[in-house]
């Protein structure tokens, strides 16, 4: 038996094994190297790896033969640090109506940035006659985004709050949301605002977006310094942001809760892990992967594997796998026959440390192979306690600011400042600490506009937690300066303005 996609029949799956391996065996391997920030993979009606680079190319990758063979070059995307070009998604008839979908950010003019949600026609090995859909605001970080068709034949588009606190609770904003719209552009008339593209709202910076086989639609999603989400979209709800970040466990949070209904997350990590692309492995390949959600992530630079329960109501596991081995971890996409592919981001405005290597950037290929990995073997190891010589700030540290400001307190020129002999660092206390508290703005950092990346505040943490960090920075990172005691982040806590 067969089953018909995008006009060309794959084999049916094969019912499931009565009993799952302990390990299955696997190889992990590179199909394609040399790449600039391969943003976006997805799975083409023509069995191929259609993929979008953040610059402006999509490609498409035989995975048979590992050549690449370049479709359109769009020459007014915008690449800045995390704008650029983003998703790709296939009209569900591309046989017959030969469309791809995709979105990218661009210089409107001297002074403002746009996002573009663009319908291109493939025709004889190349992309061409782009109609633009959909314009929204856009900005130098918080664009999104991810696209895909739903089961009854409609595009959602998961945009970013670009970075404007009110835009995500404004319904009369387009930024923020999850939006469902025709496949020509227009709003359906059964959307949950009578004229208005709003299917969800309350979204904060949406990095990935899934149906499961059972019409579930699944995003994952950057918090602020607390609670990336992992969230279950559902019409005409909101998911809380700013106004609530994660769970509703804090006292301001639920006092919001107690007015509004906010539906909460699935899961949601603090530390941050900034999650990215996500997809759903459906196939008996790898039986203990069957069903779950595969989500990379970029701070932590791994491969998560997430089991729902069978209404998508709660994660009822979660495993790790490729902890550190190959950088940041962009997009990942599944083939009918089960293979796994995960782009690596480390050519970004943000690599870790060591990275990026030669080759980078990389599509890899995950596959089951008698012989190869115990899958054990490529989960992450399990975290192990502090050594008694080492500082205590310095796991604190790593978990909640070296992902910005980087190991060696040297920041990102630009886009984030060092700490190596700051003056905001080696200088007064409570100058320092009013910053790690209330968090600063762009504007605020520098009125020259230096550094164009939000500081979020770190209320959340205990005052022995932010006296240990500020110890840890004003010690080290060429600062040389006296430590921070705990009623002093108390003291800063009750006085913010002095």
């Amino acid at each position: 038996m067969s089953i018909m996609v995008f006009g060309i029949l794959f084999p049916r799956p094969q019912s499931a094994p009565r009993q799952i391996p302990s390990s299955s065996t696997v190889e992990v391997s590179t199909l394609l190297s040399g790449l600039d920030v391969p943003w976006d993979l997805c799975w083409g009606p023509d069995n191929q790896i259609w993929y979008t680079e953040q610059a402006g190319k999509i490609s498409r990758l035989d995975p048979g033969t590992g050549k690449s063979e370049l479709l359109v070059h769009i020459p007014d995307v915008l690449r800045l640090t995390t704008p650029g070009l983003m998703s790709l998604a296939f009209h569900p008839d591309f046989k017959r109506q030969p469309y791809l979908f995709t979105n990218y950010t661009y210089r409107k003019d001297s002074l403002t940035i746009a996002t573009k949600l663009v319908r291109y026609t493939y025709s004889k090995g190349k992309l061409s006659a782009p109609v633009i859909l959909l314009e929204i605001p856009g900005h130098k970080g918080h664009n999104g985004s991810r696209i895909v068709i739903s089961p009854d034949h409609k595009i959602m588009y998961a945009t970013g709050d670009a970075v404007t606190i009110t835009n995500a609770q404004s319904l009369a904003s387009l930024n923020g949301k999850v939006l469902r719209l025709n496949l020509d552009g227009t709003v359906p008339a059964d959307n949950p605002i009578k004229g208005s593209a709003v299917w969800s709202w309350g979204h904060r910076n949406i990095q990935g977006l899934v149906y499961s086989p059972k019409g579930i639609l699944f995003s994952s999603e950057h918090g602020d310094a607390t609670d990336d989400e992992l969230n279950k979209i559902l019409p005409g709800n909101n998911y809380g942001w700013p106004k609530v970040e994660g769970y509703c466990d804090q006292p301001r949070e639920k006092q919001c809760c107690d007015s509004a209904r906010i539906t909460p997350p699935l899961m949601a990590w603090t530390p941050t892990i900034a999650p990215a692309g996500i997809a759903f492995y459906g196939s008996h390949a790898i039986p203990e992967w069957q069903g779950c959600l595969l989500m990379t992530t970029l701070k932590e630079a791994d491969l998560r594997v997430l089991k729902p329960d069978e209404k998508g109501d709660k994660i009822i596991s979660e495993r790790i796998y490729l902890d550190q081995q190959y950088g940041r971890l962009r997009d990942v996409c599944v083939s009918p026959t089960g293979d796994v592919y995960v782009s690596t981001s480390n050519r970004d405005w943000n690599p870790g440390k060591g990275f990026p290597t030669q080759g980078d950037d990389r599509i890899l290929r995950i596959r089951r192979k008698n012989g190869g990995i115990k899958l054990a073997d490529l989960s992450g190891p399990v975290a192990s306690a502090r050594p008694a010589h080492e500082p205590a700030g310095k796991a604190l540290y790593h978990q909640y600011c070296s992902s910005c400001h980087k190991e060696d307190g040297k920041g990102v020129a630009g886009v984030f400042p060092s700490l190596a002999g700051s003056p905001h660092v080696k200088g007064d206390k409570p100058v320092l600490l009013r910053i790690i508290l209330g968090g600063i703005s762009p504007a605020k950092q520098n009125a020259s506009g230096k550094y164009d990346q939000q500081m979020p505040a770190f209320l959340f943490l205990k005052d022995e937690d932010i006296a240990d960090i500020a110890t840890y920075i004003r010690a080290g990172f060429e600062n040389d300066s006296e430590r921070v005691m705990p009623r002093e982040v108390s003291k800063a806590r009750q006085d913010p303005g002095k």
